[in-house]
């Protein structure tokens, strides 16, 4: 499976020409800025700390029903991602989904405003995120699929790279307003003070908004695909059918493609999560205010992104599989020191640790590792792909990330449940990595003979 057919002829080399490419590509990369509202405001650093506070019927109850919620959330991803992903290739109207599942995902966010700080609407705030986190990732598969149609051969890498940078940076903008305008003021933007949780409520609206309107310009910039011919979209049977034989094949010609591809859904998942959660355990476990919150998702983005360009020098020299061991090595010790550490005031190398610094610490050595990770297994893959048949390795690298995407939500709240206490949460994520890099060891790594081919398209991996 190719997305040849649907990536543009090369640009005309006029001013006009390359003014347009130019053009088409910052209006599909402002959808990630505008993602970014959903992805670091309400489902990590903002909204579901407030969602897991003392209101809502305690932390430990409250962060279990935030991880159950998002378990279901992933399940039904995994079931219905081929058929999304099957429409956004062959039914002639990738647009239109991205446009309405982008536009669910902004009703759902804005609806978090009903969500009163009260035990009885817990299941209401859990039940909207979980389905708007549905919803972004059909959204995902078909924004993603768009990047074929506004990137040439030659300059696919930089333009992913490009969007990926616009949601790092994205989600610190919408942050520091959110930050200056409804978290730090007594009376922020709107009237929005702190009874009732209106402050936040009104957080959700800002997030709604922030990502519909820039997510407005990839709805006009990018034209739809045509429909290909006996290729009408397929039912759910037909679709896993479809993947069973893809499966199938790429086993018996190279099976080292379907070890990585299950040891990286396993390990992304548990890389997804350090985001997912960080933000409710730094808050109910270490003391962190929503203002320390805020601040530290600020720097953790930064820290982030430079460990994912520092990946990326290892990776062209140690290689891809060398990067990825040692990042989940290294995510493995810092999530560690934090389970062990935990809130408590410890002398560590001659340092006096208390919650605060130990999350600073560790909680910023975690998302150092997180970049290289993401970005080495991203890397991996394209050195893995044959010619050709990069879409459609990718296609079944995301079906395979999705379909496990309940294991690390599933493990948090159980772990929660075993322990009786949310710190407890960090040992189900590390559980989920632990598996990913024991899979992991096992698989051939790329032949370095395919280096220099290969790193001219080098893509990042996407959130």
């Amino acid at each position: 499976m190719s997305h040849t057919a649907d990536r543009p002829a090369p640009p005309d080399g006029t001013r006009s020409g390359r003014a347009a490419a130019a053009l088409r590509v910052l209006a599909w990369a402002s959808w990630d800025w505008g993602s970014a509202a959903f992805n670091a405001v309400m489902t990590t650093f903002v909204f579901t700390v407030y969602l897991t506070g003392d209101a809502f019927g305690g932390k430990d109850h409250a962060s279990a029903v935030l991880g159950y919620g998002l378990a279901v959330s992933g399940a039904a991803i995994a079931l219905l991602a081929p058929v999304t992903g099957q429409r956004s290739d062959a039914g002639g109207r990738r647009r239109l989904f991205l446009g309405i599942n982008t536009a669910a995902v902004a009703a759902l966010t804005a609806l978090c405003f009903f969500v009163r700080p009260a035990p009885e609407y817990l299941l209401l705030g859990v039940g909207l995120i979980a389905l708007a986190n549905v919803f972004y990732e059909f959204a995902n598969v078909n924004y993603n699929a768009m990047l074929a149609q506004i990137s040439t051969p030659a300059s696919i890498g930089r333009i992913s790279g490009f969007g990926w940078a616009m949601g790092y940076v994205g989600g610190i903008a919408a942050l520091a307003l959110v930050l200056a305008g409804f978290v730090l003021p007594e009376a922020g933007w709107f009237g929005a003070t702190r009874a009732d949780g209106l402050n936040i409520r009104l957080v959700a609206v800002f997030s709604a908004l922030w990502f519909l309107v820039f997510a407005l310009p990839v709805l006009f910039a990018v034209p739809e695909v045509p429909r290909r011919p006996g290729r009408a979209p397929a039912g759910i049977p037909a679709s896993y059918a479809g993947l069973a034989r893809r499966i199938k094949a790429l086993y018996r010609t190279d099976p080292h493609t379907i070890y990585f591809l299950l040891s990286s859904a396993v390990f992304r998942d548990g890389l997804a999560a350090v985001f997912t959660f960080g933000g409710v355990i730094a808050a109910g476990t270490f003391g962190f205010t929503l203002t320390e919150v805020i601040f530290f998702a600020i720097a953790g983005n930064i820290v982030a992104a430079a460990g994912a360009v520092a990946g990326g020098f290892l990776d062209d020299r140690a290689g891809p599989k060398a990067v990825i061991i040692g990042a989940l090595a290294g995510l493995l010790a810092t999530g560690g020191a934090l389970l062990a550490l935990g809130p408590d005031q410890h002398v560590l190398f001659g340092f006096a640790f208390d919650g605060t610094l130990t999350f600073w610490v560790f909680g910023l050595l975690l998302c150092l590792f997180v970049g290289p990770a993401q970005s080495a297994s991203r890397a991996y893959l394209a050195r893995l792909a044959p010619e050709g048949e990069e879409g459609g390795l990718f296609g079944l690298y995301a079906t395979t990330g999705r379909a496990v995407s309940f294991l690390a939500p599933s493990l948090f709240a159980l772990c929660i449940g075993v322990f009786g206490s949310q710190r407890f949460g960090i040992l189900g994520i590390l559980l989920v990595l632990l598996a990913g890099l024991l899979l992991m060891l096992p698989v051939k790594p790329p032949a370095r003979p395919a280096k220099t081919r290969r790193r001219a398209t080098r893509r990042p991996f996407r959130r």
